[in-house]
């Protein structure tokens, strides 16, 4: 007889759990990556003619620069104000219209959709060009079509942040629980009629903080909007330094940087408001008094036939519940106020007809103008230049991060005074946009890519210091306490018990800053530090409209093929 104990018995719900390569490909892997990313470093060092002597001339030119803006000139109150409100207008009115387009096109691009085969990839496509272009490029098309002020900051906005919000959406639409879509298709419900009735319902809190998120984000971006004449702040930072009025610029850039800090601030406050479940702490007596309404009910509904009425109630909850208790006024409350701060939005971007009508032969021509596309030497050289500027500052930015991270973490840190002071320095350095670093270096050092690699090692720095001091923060403290105890000093108990847990957040977290920096690469283009920005403003001036379609579809492949692979590596990584 063949023995069946559990020791000899494989279980017959054995999960293997997600294939990985093992270790050691895992460490083949990221020590390609290294290797990859030393090259590229040194690639690009090569071509923007960075050394030791001519970086430290740069940053002498960057302090005299900065001295000359000290003290600074703040603009007048009301001025401050009036551009601050057409700021937040332009981001409002931009993450509200991509709110409203990403809904449908998520749940068209969803896995879940049954409708015609040629929707899903075409919304899909949608979804990639407008997350791969930036902001500010769909910034500047629109100014040349519907002309200066804040209305081609909105619809630039609001077309680069459909990308994002129908891409997150689309995910948490496919990991909805498809029992009552399907019950309701089976009930002859059409498609509209699923996807309003079961699956939005669903995904709402998931739709509310990517918008919230999103709108973060939008806020940022709106402060610089202005330097191409969509609206915003960033007009005045850009009339200022255009007109060498540095203590003004430096004035304009303190309002910015005190702005976003105070919006992350409020945005954070916000999200965890509107997005913590309600914890309900009823007592003894009405635990019993809805145990007994419910049975009553549920009595009731079946001795009447009915499956509909209060026996259907939710668990926990009484029919008295059912209502319009304090949080659902305050819910509908604001909603209400959601939607009159997004038509004040849209009303202040001035979309009357006219003008919208006389939009119309400028967008006939861009679009007839952008086929076919002129693909040329110069814009390869041109994408291959960001491309590197990118990248570079990517892994040196990483270096660095890395350093700060040490110092910042709970776990890794020699001090901790040192600790809070590094954290409150990377904040105000994350809340400058990369644009302003730009403008800033290009003032000092003149137009090219070296100005761009400069801001974009900054920014990187900044944002791979909070990935990867979060990141060790969460790491198991156990190997690195076992191995203090037994006397091992704090570079052998960091190296033993805390870097090989770390590799993987750290090759992980650095693809994502190096597909970030990539993005921004472009936008530093348009300021006139390097790469193919520089050459789409031009295009655009020029009316060659054909290289603009040419520099966008590269553009889009690009940062998807970078997001793609980083998207494989953290998959073998993680």
């Amino acid at each position: 007889m063949v023995s069946t104990t559990p020791a000899t018995r494989a279980p017959a719900t054995a999960d293997p759990g997600p294939l990985r390569p093992p270790w050691s490909a895992r460490a083949l892997i990221a020590a390609g990556l290294l290797v990859a990313a030393v090259a590229v470093t040194w690639l690009t060092f090569w071509w923007i003619g960075l050394s030791p002597a001519s970086l430290a001339a740069g940053l002498d030119d960057t302090a005299r620069l900065l001295r000359r803006m000290w003290p600074p000139d703040l603009p007048r109150a009301g001025d401050v104000a009036w551009m601050i409100v057409e700021t937040l207008l332009i981001a409002v009115a931009g993450t509200g219209l991509a709110a409203l387009a990403s809904v449908p096109l998520a749940f068209v691009a969803a896995r879940t959709h049954s409708g015609p085969r040629w929707l899903r990839p075409a919304a899909r496509a949608v979804v990639v060009l407008t997350r791969a272009v930036p902001t500010l490029a769909f910034a500047i098309l629109f100014v040349r079509i519907f002309g200066l002020g804040p209305l081609a900051g909105a619809l630039a906005v609001a077309v680069h942040s459909v990308g994002m919000i129908a891409k997150l959406l689309t995910d948490a639409v496919e990991e909805a629980d498809p029992v009552p879509a399907e019950a309701s298709r089976a009930c002859g419900a059409g498609e509209v009629q699923v996807a309003v009735s079961t699956v939005l319902p669903r995904v709402f809190p998931a739709l509310a903080g990517i918008v919230l998120y999103r709108l973060d984000i939008n806020i940022r971006a709106s402060a610089v909007l202005g330097v191409v004449g969509a609206g915003g702040i960033g007009v005045a930072l850009q009339t200022a330094l255009g007109s060498l009025n540095y203590h003004r610029a430096a004035g304009i850039i303190c309002v910015i940087v005190v702005l976003v800090l105070l919006l992350e601030l409020l945005s954070v406050a916000v999200r965890r408001t509107v997005l913590r479940p309600s914890v309900r702490r009823p007592t003894v007596r009405r635990r019993t008094a809805s145990r007994t309404g419910r049975r009553d009910a549920g009595a009731a509904g079946r001795s009447a036939g009915d499956t509909t009425g209060t026996a259907a109630l939710p668990a926990g909850r009484a029919p008295h519940d059912v209502g319009w208790d304090r949080g659902r006024v305050l819910r509908v409350a604001g909603a209400v106020a959601t939607g009159v701060v997004f038509l004040v939005s849209l009303w202040s971007l001035g979309p009357d007809p006219g003008r919208l009508s006389g939009a119309w032969p400028n967008l006939r021509a861009v679009l007839t103008g952008m086929w076919p596309p002129a693909f040329s030497g110069d814009l390869l050289m041109a994408v291959l230049e960001s491309l590197l500027m990118a990248l570079g500052a990517a892994a040196v930015g990483a270096a660095c991060g890395l350093v700060l991270a040490l110092l910042t973490a709970v776990n890794t840190t020699p001090w901790r005074p040192l600790s809070a002071v590094v954290r409150v320095l990377l904040v105000v350095v994350r809340g400058i946009p990369d644009l302003v670093y730009a403008l800033l270096f290009v003032a000092a050092l003149g137009l090219g890519p070296y100005a761009g690699f400069l801001a974009l090692w900054i920014s990187s720095t900044a944002l791979a210091a909070k990935f990867f001091a979060d990141s060790l923060e969460q790491l198991d403290p156990l190997p690195h306490e076992a191995l203090t105890s037994v006397g091992a000093r704090r570079w052998q108990a960091f190296a033993a018990g805390i870097w090989p847990q770390f590799v993987p957040s750290f090759t992980g977290n650095g693809l994502f800053v190096a597909d970030l920096a990539l993005r921004e690469s472009v936008v530093l283009g348009i300021a006139g530090a390097g790469g193919v920005g520089y050459l789409m403003q031009e295009s655009i001036a020029t009316l060659r409209y054909d290289t603009t379609a040419a520099i966008v579809i590269a553009i889009a492949v690009v940062v998807y093929a970078i997001e793609t692979l980083a998207r494989i590596a953290r998959r073998h990584l993680l």
